[in-house]
C-alpha cells in the first residue's frame, strides 16, 4: 500500500529527515514512534502529499504522490496533530464541509457523514458548534472527517494527545476499528499506545530509520544473557567461532560471575543457545546461565534514542 524511499527534508539548516525508507502493507496497524521533533510529523505530511520531500519518493497503492497527487490522496484519510476545525460550524456543518473537499458525490454524501459520526460516537453533539466541545470531542470530529472517504490508508498523527484515559480508551477502539478496514499508521511519542495497538513499530530517532520490527520479533529479542567464571578475552573467541553472534557485550557482573550480553547474528535464541552452551563446556569453562533477554518496547526505545535527537526542535 505504502512505499517511502530515501525520504529526505530540511528546514533551512536543520535535516528533519534523514533518508528514511520503509513498505507499509495492506492491513497493517504501524507505529511511527520517536520523541518530539524526532521527524515523525515531517514524514507524515511526505506520505500525504502536504509537503514535498527534498529527495526520495512516496507511493501510494502504486501512485506516486508528486506526479499522480490527487489519486494518491484519494486513498488516504489524514488526522493532523492540531487538526483545523472551524469552531463556529457545528460538527454536522463541518462534515459536510470536508466531505465536499474530500470530493465525495452529492448522493452519498449524507449516508457518509452519518457513518463517520457513528463511528466516532459524535450521535449526540452533532448539531452542537465545534467550540462547545471538548477536547476529546473535537479528536473524534478530526477523526471522522479523516475517514469520510472511506480511505483504504488512515494516518494519524498523535491522536490521543491531550486526552484524558476515557478518551485514551475510546480512541484506541476506535483504530482498531479502522483497521478492520484500513491501513493504519499511528504517529506518536507515547510508548503505550503502539504497544496497546499496534503490530509494528517503526522508530525514528534524529530524522533517521533507527527501528523497523513487528512487536512479536521485538519483544522475542535478539540477544542471549550468559554468566561464566570465563573473562572476556577467553570467551570471545569460543563464542564468535561459532559464526552465530556478532557482538559479546561486556555487561555488569553478577556476583562472582562475568556476564555477557550476546548480540544474534539473525539467528533465533533457542536454536543459538544450546550450541553455546556446549562450546562453552567444551572448552573447560563453567557455564552458570544462559537465557534470552526479554525485551519491551520501553526498554528498546530507550537504547535507541539514550543521545537525544540533538536537534532540541518542537514538532518537525
Amino acid at each position: 500500500m505504502i512505499t517511502a524511499k530515501n525520504l529526505t527534508r530540511s528546514y533551512g539548516s536543520v535535516i528533519a529527515v534523514d533518508d528514511v525508507s520503509f513498505e507499509i502493507g495492506e492491513g497493517e496497524i504501524v507505529g511511527l514512534l520517536g520523541h518530539n521533533g524526532a521527524g515523525k510529523t515531517t514524514i507524515m505530511k511526505m506520505l500525504t502529499g502536504f509537503i514535498e520531500p527534498d529527495k526520495g519518493s512516496v507511493t501510494i497503492n502504486g501512485y506516486d504522490v508528486q506526479t499522480e497527487r490527487s489519486l494518491a490522496q484519494s486513498y488516504i484519510g489524514y488526522l493532523p496533530e492540531n487538526c483545523p476545525l472551524y469552531h463556529e460550524m457545528t460538527v454536522v456543518e463541518f462534515l459536510d464541509y470536508a466531505a465536499e473537499l474530500k470530493g465525495v458525490p452529492d448522493n452519498s454524501r449524507a449516508v457518509a457523514i452519518k457513518d463517520a459520526i457513528i463511528a466516532t460516537e459524535l450521535t449526540d453533539r452533532a448539531t452542537e458548534p465545534i467550540a462547545n466541545l471538548s477536547r476529546g470531542y473535537r479528536q473524534r470530529v478530526g477523526v471522522a472527517q479523516a475517514i469520510l472517504n472511506n480511505p483504504k490508508i488512515v494516518i494519524l498523527d498523535e491522536p490521543t494527545n491531550g486526552l484524558d484515559p476515557s478518551q485514551i480508551r475510546h480512541m484506541r477502539s476506535l483504530i482498531k476499528w479502522l483497521a478492520r478496514n484500513a491501513t493504519v499508521i499511528v504517529s506518536t511519542h507515547i510508548l503505550q499506545e503502539v504497544s496497546a495497538i499496534c503490530g509494528r513499530v517503526i522508530i525514528i530517532n534524529a530524522g533517521k530509520l533507527a527501528l523497523d520490527s513487528t512487536l512479536a520479533d521485538l519483544r522475542r529479542g535478539a540477544r542471549l544473557r550468559l554468566a561464566t567464571n570465563a573473562k572476556k578475552d577467553a570467551i570471545e573467541p569460543v563464542i564468535s567461532g561459532l559464526n552465530l553472534v556478532k557482538k559479546v557485550e561486556m555487561l555488569p557482573p553478577l556476583g562472582k560471575a562475568n556476564v555477557y550480553g550476546l548480540v544474534l547474528n539473525g539467528y533465533a535464541a533457542e536454536e543459538v543457545a544450546p550450541k553455546i552452551a556446549r562450546a562453552i563446556n567444551d572448552s573447560g569453562f563453567e557455564l552458570i546461565s544462559l537465557y534470552p533477554e526479554q525485551r519491551d518496547l520501553e526498554t528498546v526505545f530507550a537504547e535507541i534514542t539514550a543521545g537525544g535527537d540533538g536537534r532540541g526542535a518542537a514538532h518537525v
